[in-house]
């Protein structure tokens, strides 16, 4: 599949500039690369190591017997050259140890590069601080892109981008011209803007002295207005001052006239008492005869209701003989009307027994008419034909 190209720029210069497009195409260009991953590889396995040395409890596990054992070595080995190191003496000893400590770190990269899954699963799992080895990785990954940038590219595409960095700086310089004309434009229009400015501040500062006139104008009229209030205060409190007089006035003429109505009234009062008095004297002895009345009243009730009780169970004596009279009544009634029906159904009877023989009779007779007509008949046919032979 062909890559895009980006505007404006060759396909093979885009390859230069950007080593994610480059691609190795021998076997040679190849092993460098693998020779390079591998050294990566390396380097992040190395960073990686004394957080796992430190941690080895918690991933002895995922590590197996053989990486822990190789990882306990080097950190054995470590301890003995740091305490060489400090103190400083037998330099064939230090060497040695330095030897043993290389071979043992390169035994435990092949370790590691023999699993990859294992070191793909600790890069995720071992978090390590920014230190000065991410530095170095990371110039190493760069040097690792620009060695493969130089292997990668041929004599054309060299000149195709000796080319393209000519163009470059041809755009840049039309570039930086068109800036110089736009920072002198930007110049003449800050200089408008100011000189705007410089005539707006002129027309503040007049604003400015007109308002301290305007301040000095309102200060007399707020004189003479106080004046004029003062003015109108005290003649406010002279009509206030003849006001009160006038009110003491009236308050002295309206208590003199409280004086002669409270005298009046307590001699009304005193007449209305008695009558009240009287009323309630009378009220008194109206309500002792209400209360004599309704006492008399009361027993002739009484006695009264004692009779009506008594007449009333009479009464009641009375209903219950009368129930009873009614009920032997309705069933001699009963009677009679049954007594009265068979007759009438007796008397119906013997009509239409009456009339039954009454036909019977009446068609007895109509045969025995019909029958002595006939033989009648016949007869006087006989004789008809006796005289005719």
């Amino acid at each position: 599949m062909a890559t895009p190209r980006k505007a404006g720029i060759p396909l093979s210069v885009m390859k230069v500039l950007d080593p994610r497009q480059l691609k190795p195409d021998s076997t040679e260009t190849e092993r460098i690369l693998t020779v390079f991953d591998e050294a990566v590889v390396k380097l992040e396995i190395t960073r990686l190591i004394p957080r796992i040395i430190g941690s080895l409890e918690r991933f002895a596990r995922m590590l197996g017997p053989e990486i822990t054992s190789s990882l306990l070595e080097l950190q054995k080995l470590s301890v003995e050259i740091q305490d060489l190191l400090t103190s400083p003496g037998d330099e064939e000893r230090r060497r040695a140890v330095e030897q043993r400590l290389k071979c043992s770190l390169r035994n435990t990269l092949r370790l590691f590069l023999a699993n990859p899954l294992l070191y793909h699963g600790l890069k995720y799992e071992v978090w390590v601080r920014q230190s000065p080895a991410d530095v170095f990785i990371k110039a190493f990954k760069e040097f690792r892109d620009f060695t493969l940038e130089r292997l990668l590219t041929s004599p054309d595409e060299e000149k195709e981008k000796i080319q393209f960095m000519e163009d470059i700086s041809l755009r840049i310089e039309k570039n930086t011209e068109t800036i110089s004309a736009l920072q002198a434009e930007l110049e003449a229009a800050i200089q408008t803007r100011d000189e705007e400015i410089n005539s707006k501040d002129k027309k503040i500062e007049n604003l400015k002295s007109s308002m301290e006139n305007l301040t000095k104008e309102c200060k007399a009229d707020i004189q003479q207005i106080t004046k004029e209030g003062q003015k109108q205060q005290k003649e406010d409190e002279k009509a206030s001052q003849d006001m009160c007089a006038r009110l003491e006035q009236d308050v002295l003429r309206l208590r003199a006239q409280f004086k002669a109505l409270v005298l009046e009234h307590q001699a009304s009062e005193l007449v209305l008492r008695k009558k009240k008095c009287k009323t309630e004297r009378e009220t008194e002895k109206w309500v002792q005869k209400y209360d004599t009345d309704m006492a008399e009243k009361q027993a002739t009730y009484e006695e009264v209701e004692a009779v009506y009780n008594e007449e009333k169970a009479q009464l009641a004596l009375l209903m219950e003989k009368q129930a009873l009279l009614l009920q032997e009544y309705t069933e001699i009634e009963e009677e009679r009307k049954m007594l009265k029906e068979k007759a009438e159904e007796a008397a119906r009877e013997a009509a239409r027994r009456n009339d039954a023989a009454t036909y019977i009779q009446a068609f007895w007779k109509g045969y025995l008419v019909r029958s002595i007509y006939k033989s009648k008949l016949k007869k006087g046919k006989g004789k008809g034909k006796g005289r005719g032979k």
